[in-house]
């Protein structure tokens, strides 16, 4: 029997994440949105390329979430973009109830799935889910490190001239201005990164990764990321339903690693059959810690804005 995958929310990145999920053939979908032909549409669509892509499984677009029912892992991308004018705390108010409702679907339905979350603010939003599913935590994770990450490899390989491929980089902490690059790990076929390229020019990196999402926002005008956040998700995917033990930077929930208890921050760590196996510490210079606190709080202000 092929695994069981919900993608929660029917707009472009969840459109987007049921479009590789199908072309890996990770699993059956089911697509979900609260809006009426939306998800049906866009399933029955994707279901029509499977002659041509040649990918063989079930594809449902639904509004209900019993078509959802004992999923293997649950995707949430449903949510309120931040609009102009809004506050952040109006920003977490509204989605942590979207979230909310979510998060007791996923429990009724889905009691044994793992949850990966992309709704933002992230770092708050996976708390949510947490709180409200009781799951343990290691099968709640947030999807922000990959991404940022992937981001920070493509800057690098375009600045240098290389493939991406060969560029390892990772970014820690809260998704959004607080993210840590941690550009002392970063290397490039084995080079370190420090001995390839001057400050300023790293610097232009960091800057630009901690930006990245606001740069394609800004160029868009109307919308925001989805190519590259619906792989950072599917990777995720793969690496659980395979059981590949991957190490990725994802918003983790921490006992006490890197000094932090009961919060999800952005850390590297195991990804396997059971979720997040574990969190590996990487060790900090004076500067990344005061950075990493810095991090911390800002996710603690968030968290505490969800009234949860």
């Amino acid at each position: 029997m092929r695994p069981k995958i919900t993608v929660i929310g029917a707009g472009y990145v969840g459109s987007t994440i049921a479009h590789f999920l199908a072309s890996r053939e990770l699993g059956d979908i089911v697509l979900l949105d609260i809006a009426e032909g939306i998800p049906q549409g866009k399933a029955l669509d994707l279901y029509e390329a499977s002659p041509v892509e040649g990918f063989d499984l079930k594809i449902k677009g639904t509004n209900s979430y019993a078509n959802t029912a004992n999923s293997d892992i649950v995707v949430i991308t449903a949510g309120m973009p931040r609009k102009p004018g809004m506050s952040r705390d109006e920003l977490v108010a509204i989605n942590t109830k979207i979230v909310k409702d979510v998060s007791e679907n996923i429990k009724k339905y889905s009691p044994k799935a793992i949850v990966i979350v992309v709704t933002n603010p992230l770092d708050a939003m996976v708390y949510a889910v947490w709180k409200v599913t009781g799951f343990v935590p290691n099968k709640v994770i947030g999807m922000a490190g990959v991404l940022d990450s992937a981001r920070m490899r493509s800057f690098i390989a375009e600045e240098l001239g290389v493939s991406v491929e060969d560029v390892t980089a990772f970014v820690m902490g809260g998704h959004g201005d607080t993210m840590i690059p941690v550009t002392r790990y970063a290397n490039v076929g084995g080079i370190p990164l420090e001995d390839l390229l001057p400050k300023e020019k790293i610097d232009a990196i960091v800057a630009r990764t901690q930006n990245g999402g606001a740069e394609i926002v800004n160029l868009l005008k109307t919308g925001s990321a989805y190519f590259a956040p619906a792989a950072s998700v599917v990777a995720m995917v793969e690496a659980i339903l395979k059981d590949k033990k991957r190490v990725m930077p994802v918003a983790a929930y921490l006992k006490g690693e890197y000094g932090v208890k009961g919060l999800f921050i952005g850390v590297p760590a195991v990804l396997g059959a059971n979720g997040v196996e574990r969190v590996l510490e990487v060790k900090l210079n004076d500067g990344e810690r005061a950075a990493f606190a810095k991090t911390v709080e800002s996710v603690k202000q968030l968290v505490r804005a969800t009234g949860l």
